[in-house]
Order: C-alpha cells, then structure tokens, then sequence
C-alpha cells in the first residue's frame, strides 16, 4: 500500500542538452509522489536502454524542450498506488509502459497507458519499443511477402532481433548484419538465414555477390556508409524504412549521408521507396502491437533477449545510477539483444 512507501526516491533528470549522456544528466532525491485520479504510482523493476536516449538529452526529437526534464522511455514495474478513478488496476499487480520519465525508482503513468503484464520481468521490457517499432514500421512500410529478401542492419540488437524474426514468419529470407561471432550465432538461433560479420566480410561484395537480384525490403538503423549500401542494393520495387541512424547519434552534427545528393535517381530507376519510421507517431497502433507480440511470446513463436550487462566490464546494471554506464554499453557493440537495467529502489537509495 502506498503508506508502506518510502518518503523519497531517486530519479535521473537531463540538466543539461548535449548528446553526451554521462554530461547530460544528472541524479535527484525527490519526494515520493502521488497519483491523480487517473494515474498509476509504479515501482520500476526493469527500464530499456535505447540508441535514441541520446537524441533526447541532445533536444533533437523537442527542439523547444528546455532542462530540467525527465528521461526514459519504458519499464516495467509493479503498481503501488493507484488514483480514484482506477478500476483496472490493483495494488502488486505487474503492468508494461512506454512513458517519458522512465529512468527513476518510482513514476506516475496515466492507468490508460499501461499494459498489464503476467509478471515483472524483464523479458517484456523490449516489446514496449523495440518490438513495437519492428512490428508496427515492418506491417505498415514493409508490407511483406512469402519468398522476399530483408536485410537487417544491427539485427542482434534490441529491435533488429524482432525485425530478423518478424521477418522470417512473414516467409521471408532474411540477411542481418552483426559485429561479433557470438551475434552470428545468436543471429541464427533465432532464425536469420544469413548474418553477416561487417568485421569480417564488407557488407555492400556479400549483396553484389550474393544477392545480384536486389534487396526487397531494407530494415535500417545504422545510417553513414551503411546506408548508401543499403540505397544501392535495393531491388525493383524495393522498400527502405529507416528507424534510426545511430552512427550520426554521438555526433553533433547527427547524420549526413552523401547518398542523398543521388537518391531520387537510385529511387526512380527502381520505383523503390525509402520512409522515416518514429514510433511516437503510431501511438493508435501500440496496444494492438503489444498484445500481439507478447501472444507470440507466450505461444514460443517469438524470443526476447535481453543484457543487462553480459560483456560489461563492471558487471549487472542494477540500479538506476547504472543507467549511464548501460548507455554507455550500446555505443560499444558489445551488447545482444535489448539492454535492460535493473532497479531496486532499496538499493539505490543508499547510493
């Protein structure tokens, strides 16, 4: 009940907009809230960790947005207290959300806006926005068919894992790009047909080589270089969505990409189409998705990996002060799958 609740809880805040995470953010002791009539009180167990955490303390996706301002995008966690008017929603019951302000012990969610989970583990942690953004751009863009060909770049990340199996029970071949050995083989645990070590073999002589007849869907995060190849490699008729460019997101220019000076003939030689996808644009589209993909979880016929710091030098993220260093984590490469912290307001509160 909440007057079991600590009097204060940690949060992190942006206090300061640049695209340096560890300099963007600082760490406050605030007093322990409670809900309006329509709210949930949440003790987070378990927050994802995204490329674009980045973007949002460097004030690319809210150009007006000024510091101090909340960060984080989704978790996982236990309802605590609830507001008047909430009937759905019990005290100790696990619930799922995607709501700015995730990275704290403790946050405020509108009741409407949460999913109620069969547990709080971590495992449903990259649906909220990885699994979402694979399902909702690949069913709205990517329109696949039985028998096409899909290139996956990061595909043993957070969101390439859903897109190479998404992909694969639409009937497709599907091609991922990984940086690693062990993402090899994590990429054909989970069904992709052929990974690709950029480490080892150049991307754009695997395409030319092995798939001279073009790609027909392009699932694409990377950005630089990596999307030029993707550009020139299209098939006829072929589709590129792009859901990020995380090779521009440490920069402070963000991305550039030379290709554009020569798209609209690559594009019109091919009748092929290249889109922007933002999950944050497709809010109508979330609860259908969640269910969905939580279904096929739960039926076996979809994996959810999750690091929470498995090629981490110093070990777990738990808590939220760790929040920094499994940012941190993405930008090196190390990580398989979707990159999940850990909270535990008893712990952290000792920090």
């Amino acid at each position: 009940m909440a007057s079991a609740l600590p009097r204060t809880f940690r949060k992190m805040i942006v206090s300061k907009l640049t695209q340096n995470f560890k300099e963007a953010v600082t760490f406050q002791t605030v007093p322990m809230l409670k809900p309006g009539p329509g709210d949930l009180l949440i003790r987070n167990r378990f927050v994802g960790i995204n490329a674009s955490d980045i973007n949002f303390t460097a004030g690319r996706y809210d150009p007006t947005a000024r510091p101090p301002f909340d960060i984080g995008f989704e978790g996982v966690g236990e309802v605590v207290d609830v507001g008047s008017d909430v009937q759905k929603f019990e005290h100790g019951q696990g619930v799922a959300y995607m709501s700015n302000g995730a990275f704290a012990e403790y946050v405020l969610v509108p009741a409407n806006i949460a999913t109620p989970v069969p547990a709080t583990k971590a495992e449903y942690v990259p649906f909220l926005v990885s699994g979402r953004t694979a399902d909702i751009s690949l069913q709205e863009f990517g329109k696949l068919k039985a028998g096409e060909t899909v290139l996956v770049t990061a595909a043993a990340g957070g969101t390439g894992q859903f897109a190479v199996q998404l992909a694969k029970a639409a009937g497709c071949h599907v091609i991922g790009t990984c940086s690693t050995q062990s993402k090899v083989d994590f990429l054909k645990s989970i069904g992709c047909d052929r990974p690709i070590n950029y480490t080892e073999e150049k991307l754009a002589d695997v395409l030319k080589k092995e798939y001279p007849g073009g790609l027909d869907v392009v699932y694409e995060s990377i950005g630089g270089p990596t999307f030029e190849t993707c550009i020139k490699s299209l098939g006829f008729k072929g589709r590129l969505i792009v859901i990020g460019y995380i090779s521009g997101y440490e920069s402070d220019q963000g991305f550039i990409a030379s290709v554009l000076n020569t798209l609209p003939q690559r594009l019109l030689s091919k009748s092929a189409s290249v889109c922007g996808f933002l999950l944050f644009h497709y809010a109508n589209r979330y609860s259908e998705s969640f269910k969905r993909l939580i279904s096929m979880y739960e039926d076996g016929k979809l994996k959810a990996a999750i690091d929470n710091g498995k090629n981490n030098p110093s070990g777990r993220f738990v808590g939220v002060a760790s929040v920094v260093d499994a940012v941190k984590y993405m930008y090196t490469k190390k990580s398989e799958g979707k990159i999940v912290v850990e909270l535990n307001p008893e712990e952290t509160s000792k920090l």
